[in-house]
């Protein structure tokens, strides 16, 4: 069988690059906003006592983690592989937001959206 794009695959690369652009903006925006209204280390102590926000942190960093294994496939270069770890794990998903638009604009005009997933050649 013959390996063609879906009908509609130019649409969902176009609605995938808005849905993480939109991540990447809001994730940066709200993160330089949180940070001029209180830092981190000033939170922590109020945030550490909450379960609740503790669970919420493990989960967030599980599901950083769970991404970087798809960078870790896709990235050929040990390099490339400790920069996206650190960016990841240091930014979370304005890391990851990037990662996915630097990957679908890596895609050429006749590859099928569904490659952004597979490492190239």
């Amino acid at each position: 069988m013959e390996d063609r794009p879906f009908p509609g695959s130019e649409a969902v690369k176009l609605f995938l690059q808005l849905l993480f652009g939109a991540i990447f903006l809001w994730m940066t925006a709200m993160t330089v906003r949180t940070s001029l209204a209180v830092s981190l280390w000033g939170a922590w102590p109020s945030f550490a006592a909450n379960p609740w926000a503790v669970a919420t942190l493990w989960d967030a960093y599980f599901g950083f983690l769970t991404f970087y294994l798809w960078v870790l496939y896709k990235e050929r270069k040990t390099g490339a592989r400790i920069f996206w770890l650190v960016l990841i794990m240091g930014l979370g998903n304005i890391a990851i937001s990037l990662y996915v638009l630097l990957q679908l604009k890596q895609l050429r005009a006749d590859d099928p959206v569904d490659a952004v997933l597979l490492r190239r050649a």
